[in-house]
Parts: structure tokens; C-alpha cells; sequence
């Protein structure tokens, strides 16, 4: 049970460290002001109504552009390492006595400890059911 208990936190703490470093962008793309598309990791495809450039020969009508594309960028956390140097006394007494009371937490018991293997059972002076007058029928 306790070997259980200790793989799956190794693997919970696995994933935290995992999540919190992960950096990842979101691209969003969106037409008329309503959002069409979502990629992670690439650049989002789009609706297909992106406007040309105008050229710029003679006078040409310029239309807005009705489509809008906006990247989120997550950062993750890029330094791991903790310094022990900023650690106060009452900090580490309490780490200290943390650990401490946390590997005696998951001490194993006797498996064959029992309190009432020593005590002998009272002697039956009278016959309880004819005391409580209950007789099985």
C-alpha cells in the first residue's frame, strides 16, 4: 500500500513540474467578431475571407478588413531552483519536524496485534435467556 501511495505522488509531482514549465501559444481567429478558430502549438487556418491588399494603381476602393487573428502566449516558469539560502531558522525547524512527522505517519502496524487476547471471558453463572425470558421458537 505504501509503494502505491508513493508512485502515485512521484507521478502527480511528475505532472505538476510538467504543467507548470510548458509554455504554449493560443491562436485565435476571428470573423466579424465572432470567433471561427483555435490552434494550439500553430498558426490558426483562418475562414477563408481575408482580404487581398489593394493595389496601389490609380484609385482603388480599400474595404475593411472584416477578419481579426490574436495570439495568446502562456509562459511557463523557466527557473526550478530554489535557493536555500533565504531560508529562515523557523522555516527549517518546521520543514524538519514536517518530514519528521510525516515519514512516522506511514509506519507499518503488527498485523497480529490484538489487546484482547489475554483477557479471558467471564464464567456464565445463569443462563441469560431464561433471566430475560426469550426463548427461540
Amino acid at each position: 500500500m505504501k509503494n502505491v501511495f508513493n508512485k502515485i505522488l512521484s507521478i502527480s509531482l511528475a505532472f505538476v513540474v510538467l504543467f507548470s514549465t510548458l509554455s504554449f501559444t493560443v491562436n485565435m481567429h476571428y470573423c466579424g467578431g465572432t470567433l471561427v478558430e483555435t490552434a494550439i502549438f500553430q498558426k490558426a487556418k483562418g475562414c477563408g475571407m481575408e482580404m487581398d491588399k489593394p493595389s496601389t494603381e490609380g484609385c482603388a476602393i480599400t474595404k475593411k478588413n472584416c477578419c481579426d487573428d490574436e495570439q495568446l502566449s502562456i509562459e511557463g516558469q523557466d527557473e526550478l531552483q530554489l535557493q536555500l539560502d533565504n531560508i529562515t531558522f523557523e522555516q527549517q525547524v518546521f520543514i524538519a519536524s514536517f518530514v519528521h512527522t510525516y515519514i512516522n505517519l506511514f509506519e507499518s502496524l503488527d498485523n497480529n496485534a490484538s489487546s484482547y487476547e489475554e483477557y479471558k471471558p467471564p464464567l456464565a453463572v445463569r443462563k441469560i435467556f431464561k433471566i430475560d425470558e426469550t426463548y427461540l421458537i
